[in-house]
């Protein structure tokens, strides 16, 4: 058996400048400064990303704060799945989409709902 340990001085993940403009202009004009990242169970293949406008993130919350002043909390639950991931703002074809670069995952739904990592 091993035991993972986590260093909190670096960051969980990171935030392209796209998605951080998209999540500034999705905030500002609510009046809200954050956006709340978690995982819940779901699907057929284990996780699904939640994402969560927030004035502030809980207190076990990790908190990062962006160059624009928005700031991403990662919830503590949700460490071990997301470590590592890169969050980005995608255009694919008409549409624009926020993409979770993950490199924990090892198998999604063919839906793209879900996902399970090691």
């Amino acid at each position: 058996m091993s035991v993972e340990t986590f260093d909190f001085t670096e960051q969980p993940i990171s935030v392209t400048a796209a998605a951080a403009e998209h999540f500034c202009n999705a905030l500002k004009p609510k009046g809200l400064s954050g956006v709340r990242i978690s995982v819940k169970d779901s699907g057929c293949t284990g996780f699904k990303y939640v994402l969560d406008e927030v004035a502030a993130g809980e207190e076990s919350d990790v908190s990062i704060a962006l160059d624009n002043g928005i700031k991403i909390y990662v919830a503590a639950n949700a460490l071990a799945v997301i470590r590592g991931t890169e969050i980005d703002y995608t255009l694919e074809g008409v549409n624009r989409t926020l993409r979770f670069n993950n490199p924990n995952v090892v198998a999604e739904c063919g839906c793209g709902e879900s996902f399970n990592v090691e």
